[in-house]
C-alpha cells in the first residue's frame, strides 16, 4: 500500500495546512514542491534588492576602539557614530572573541535543531518573557503569513538559562554569552561619546549592568520556493544592539536608502545592527535599522543573534543632554516607556517594520 502524503501537500493550495509545529519537518516532507499558501509571503514590487552598493558596508576594528591611542580611538568612535546615523549597521572585525568559541555556538546550535521534536517541544513557551521559548515562524497565534524558521530564544542575562540537551550546548552559551555581552559594552560605550555623552551615559541611565541579553538561534531550512516564501519579515529590533553570527550562508538584507542589500557572511566576523531604545535615546539621531531574512533552495541558514537592551524596569526617553545643545532646546521625540512593556509589545504582535517604535513617537 503506498504511503500518503501529509495533508499540506495534497490539499488545495487556498487551505490552511494544520498546525505546522516545526519548519524543519515541513521542509524535509518526501515530495513537497509547493509551500502551504499560509507561508507565502505578499511580494512588494516596489523592494528593490541590490548586492553591489556604491557606499561600502561601514566595518569597525573592535582593537582600535580598546586601544589606548587616543587618536586611533578617536577616529574609530568617529566612524562608529557615523555607521549608526548613516546606515543602522556595521560590521565588528578584530573583536577578539575565539573563532573556535563562535563556530562550536554554531555546531551546538545545529545539533539543538538535530534533537528530536518531543525533545524540542519541552521549550515550548507560553509567554514572551519564558526564559526559555522553542518555535516557528515569529508569533504563530497573530500572523497571516508564516516565516520559514524555527527558533529558540534564551534569557542569558541578568540570570543565565540554558536548555539541558544537546551536551556542551549550556557551556557554550555562557561563555559566549559573556564575551559578546562584553563586546557589546565597549560598543555602546564608544556610541555614548559618538553623541557627545560619557562613555558610561548609556550604562548607567539604562542600568545595563541588569540589562537584558537573549540568545535567538535561528533555523532556516532550504526552501523548494524561496522566491515565495521569508525568513523573517522586515523589522527592527527593540533594545540597544544585536550581534549576529552565521554558518557561512548568507540570507541578512538590510534597508538602505530604500533599498534592500544583501550582505555576504564573513568569517570571524559580527554583524551589528541598531536597534529601536538607541533610536529613542539618541531623540532620533540614530536610527534603528530595518532587516530582514531571506532563504535559499540549497542549503540551511543558521544564525545566532545576541540583543542587548536596557534592564526591564528600566524607562527608555530621548537623553535630556542631547535635547540641551548651548542653550537651544530640542523637543523629544519619543515618549518614554519602560522597556519590558516594549518588549512584550513588540513580542506579541507580528513583525511589521517599525510599527511598535511608530507608537511612541511624539
Amino acid at each position: 500500500m503506498a504511503k500518503s502524503s501529509p495533508a499540506f501537500l495534497t490539499q488545495p493550495s487556498s487551505a490552511l495546512p494544520p498546525k505546522i509545529t516545526s519548519i524543519r519537518t515541513l521542509a524535509e516532507s518526501p515530495g513537497l514542491t509547493t509551500i502551504p499558501a499560509s507561508h507565502t509571503f505578499p511580494q512588494n514590487p516596489h523592494d528593490q534588492v541590490v548586492s553591489d552598493i556604491e557606499e561600502p558596508v561601514p566595518v569597525i576594528d573592535y582593537s582600535l576602539l580598546v586601544s589606548t591611542n587616543p587618536d586611533q580611538r578617536s577616529k574609530i568612535i568617529h566612524e562608529l557614530g557615523k555607521a549608526c546615523q548613516e546606515w543602522g549597521f556595521f560590521k565588528v572585525i578584530n573583536h577578539g572573541v575565539p573563532e573556535r568559541l563562535m563556530n562550536s555556538m554554531i555546531d551546538v546550535c545545529k545539533e539543538f535543531f538535530d534533537l528530536p521534536e518531543e525533545e524540542k517541544n519541552k521549550y515550548e513557551g507560553k509567554h514572551v518573557l519564558d526564559p526559555i521559548r522553542c518555535g516557528t515562524s515569529f508569533n504563530t497565534s497573530v500572523e497571516k503569513f508564516f516565516s520559514w524558521r524555527d527558533f529558540l530564544k534564551i534569557f542569558v542575562h541578568p540570570i543565565f538559562h540554558s536548555p539541558t540537551k544537546p551536551v556542551h550546548f549550556s557551556e557554550n552559551l555562557l561563555e559566549y554569552s559573556k564575551a559578546v555581552r562584553e563586546v557589546a559594552r565597549r560598543l555602546v560605550e564608544g556610541i555614548s561619546e559618538s553623541l557627545g555623552l560619557e562613555a558610561n551615559y548609556i550604562h548607567k541611565a539604562l542600568n545595563m549592568e541588569k540589562g537584558v541579553q537573549i540568545s535567538i538561534l535561528n533555523y532556516y531550512p532550504a526552501c523548494t520556493q524561496p522566491e515565495l516564501a521569508m525568513g523573517l519579515p522586515s523589522h527592527s529590533d527593540h533594545g540597544l544592539l544585536t550581534l549576529l553570527i552565521e554558518n557561512g550562508v548568507s540570507g541578512l538584507q538590510v534597508q538602505h536608502k530604500g533599498k534592500w542589500v544583501s550582505l555576504n557572511t564573513i568569517s570571524n566576523c559580527f554583524l551589528v545592527n541598531t536597534a529601536d531604545h538607541l533610536e529613542i535615546l539618541s531623540n532620533g539621531k540614530y536610527k534603528s535599522v530595518v532587516h530582514r531574512a531571506v532563504v535559499n533552495n540549497r542549503e540551511t541558514r543558521i544564525s545566532i543573534a545576541m540583543a542587548h537592551g536596557p534592564s526591564l524596569d528600566s524607562v527608555v526617553c530621548p537623553a535630556p543632554e542631547l535635547l540641551e545643545d548651548n542653550g537651544n532646546h530640542e523637543a523629544a521625540a519619543y515618549r518614554g516607556m519602560k522597556y519590558v512593556q516594549f518588549l512584550e509589545s513588540q513580542q506579541s504582535n507580528k513583525l511589521q517594520g517599525k510599527s511598535i517604535l511608530d507608537t511612541i513617537r511624539i
